[in-house]
């Protein structure tokens, strides 16, 4: 008697669909919610674009592809709910871009092989439209904070000193269905307010309990990095796919465009508003950047331009006038003068850094790869901590919720300037400015003062 061989052992069918072995042979069934012919199985719901077109292109039929064939094409990958990877690579030759939801390649993303580029996963693409529970706001205590994003919320870890107290720890702001990539905060008002590349939006909640609330909209590409005059009240963000930085006040009216030339993918934005700066970096990888100008979008210049490679994370420390920054493509912190230029390291061998903050002698960042909030200090030049959230996905954004706002004023402390509408601090004056909606009336722009 011939004893039947199992040809099921050798894992013939499709990863969704059950192996039957017959004598002699075997048979494949695409399980529940699957259709196919069990080689190849396919979800009973609509196929979306990425999926039509990774079918299309593999040869597929009405049941699928039997298999892959060559093309001279790029084959894209999907995720699990069908949608566009944010980084999509070619498999024979290791080069790697970023796409947008539609799978259009970004700008300024395309990579050499063994550097990936750090593309921001939409986790699906706009979010379904359905009634949404109201998000759950959690107070803070008193005292000084670390605020962080992940996907969907706003974490805190409280300050004792420079160091973190982990036990501490609390989510925020419950935000579902929200990709939040940068948080920034109102230390007189005492309200965080972080950008959502889902919607897109900008919005806003107190940290001492209250309703969070949208207060822009409409004409955003992806914001990404954002931060807060306290002085003059106003916010600065990034955006990267309408290439430019924008400013307003703090309840969104009084928009204004102050740089849409020479970005590709801009991302960290920080304020110096004690001495009337602002400073950014162009993180794409042809030519990455890190530039500066007056809080009016004058006297431009580039900081630095030479050994950069993925610059994401940018700070200022107001105590020590200390520009630092992380850099995911060399793998280093670096800090400098901004005044001088004289640009120094003070941490390598760091993994995947995406946001960064100050407090005192204590830099704070958050890594994709340990999906943790690193704690890292200047005059030792070592890490000195690490925290990690609950939930183990990327951490985003981070920023330092100070106790009481730092000390300083600029030329639009008082008053707003003397301004009727947006007034903007320089090193040695201001600058009045309008929105820019040819409808607002009774706007005096002014130059600089001194």
């Amino acid at each position: 008697m011939v004893e039947d061989v199992d040809e099921c052992q050798s894992n013939r069918c499709h990863q969704d669909a059950d192996c039957l072995n017959t004598p002699g042979s075997f048979m494949c069934r695409c399980r529940q919610g699957y259709r196919g012919d069990g080689s190849y199985c396919y979800s009973d719901r609509r196929r979306t674009r990425c999926e039509e077109e990774r079918d299309s292109l593999l040869g597929g039929t009405g049941l699928g592809p039997r298999g892959p064939r060559p093309s001279e094409r790029h084959i894209p990958t999907c995720d699990e709910n069908g949608e566009y990877e944010a980084m999509q690579c070619e498999r024979w030759t290791g080069y790697c871009w970023c796409v947008d939801r539609n799978g259009v390649q970004i700008q300024g993303t395309y990579s050499e092989p063994g550097r990936s580029p750090m593309c921001i996963h939409n986790d699906g693409g706009p979010p379904v439209v359905r009634p949404t529970p109201r998000p759950d706001v959690n107070p803070l205590p008193p005292g000084s904070h670390l605020l962080f994003a992940q996907s969907g919320r706003i974490e805190h870890v409280p300050l004792e000193g420079y160091e973190m107290k982990k036990e501490g720890s609390k989510v925020v702001l419950h935000l579902p269905e929200r990709v939040i990539i940068g948080v920034a905060y109102d230390c007189v008002e005492k309200v965080v307010y972080w950008t959502d590349i889902t919607s897109p939006s900008i919005s806003k909640a107190s940290i001492q309990g209250g309703e969070p609330a949208a207060v822009i909209r409409a004409d955003l590409g992806s914001p990404e990095g954002i931060s807060i005059d306290h002085i003059g009240r106003t916010m600065f963000w990034t955006d990267s796919v309408k290439d430019r930085i924008e400013v307003a006040s703090l309840d969104g009216s009084r928009r204004r465009v102050i740089i849409d030339s020479g970005l590709i993918n801009p991302r960290a934005i920080v304020t110096d508003p004690n001495n009337g700066h602002l400073y950014w970096a162009d993180w794409n990888r042809e030519a990455p950047k890190i530039e500066t100008s007056y809080m009016d979008g004058s006297n431009r210049r580039v900081l630095v331009q030479n050994d950069l490679g993925l610059p994401n994370g940018l700070t200022y420390d107001f105590q020590s006038s200390l520009l630092c920054w992380a850099d995911a493509g060399t793998h280093k912190m670096e800090c400098m003068h901004p005044d001088r230029g004289d640009r120094l390291t003070v941490l390598e061998g760091i993994q995947y850094p995406f946001g960064i903050t100050s407090y005192g002698r204590k830099i704070f960042y958050t890594d994709w790869n340990r999906n943790a909030v690193v704690a890292m200090d200047r005059y030792s030049g070592r890490e000195s901590d690490e925290f990690q959230p609950l939930k183990q996905t990327k951490l985003y954004g981070i920023t330092s919720a100070y106790s009481q706002c730092p000390p300083g004023r600029n030329y639009c402390s008082v008053n707003n300037g003397g301004c009727t509408h947006l007034c903007l601090a320089t090193p040695t004056g201001r600058s009045c400015k309008c929105p820019n909606n040819p409808a607002t009336a009774g706007c005096l722009e002014r130059p600089v003062e001194y």
